[in-house]
């Protein structure tokens, strides 16, 4: 089982960036999958998570209306699409995945864990 993070970068204020989790090893649509983010010094936080099999989408507020979950179960991969970011966005994110269709309450129920990629927006 092996999930890849990618796309993280530095962006200004007000930009976009998309992150991809590339997933092997298993079958990405028996799974739900979300993105974690860690800013310096602060816990983990739950970003997003799209369920298994509804593709049912769920958001933290402090991303609501800004960030879009998405998957694609043909190609095993899932997406964050990422606008109007904002400086507080900064952290490395990670992607997870937990086997069943449901997404996780608490994210320390996330079973398989990506490399993380880091988010840096400021000007």
């Amino acid at each position: 089982v092996q999930l890849q993070a990618s796309g993280g970068g530095l962006v200004q204020p007000g930009g976009s960036l998309r992150l991809s989790c590339a997933a092997s090893g298993f079958t990405l649509g028996d799974y739900a999958i979300g993105w974690v983010r860690q800013a310096p010094g602060k816990e983990r936080e739950g970003v997003s998570c799209i369920s298994g099999h509804h593709g049912t989408t769920y958001y933290a507020d402090s991303v609501k209306g800004r960030f879009t979950i998405s998957r694609d179960n043909g190609k095993n991969t899932a997406y964050l699409q990422m606008n109007s970011l904002k400086p507080e966005d900064t952290a490395v994110y990670y992607c997870a995945v937990k086997y069943g269709s449901s997404c996780p309450r608490q994210i320390w129920e996330y079973e398989y864990w990506g490399q993380g990629t880091l988010v840096t927006v400021s000007s």
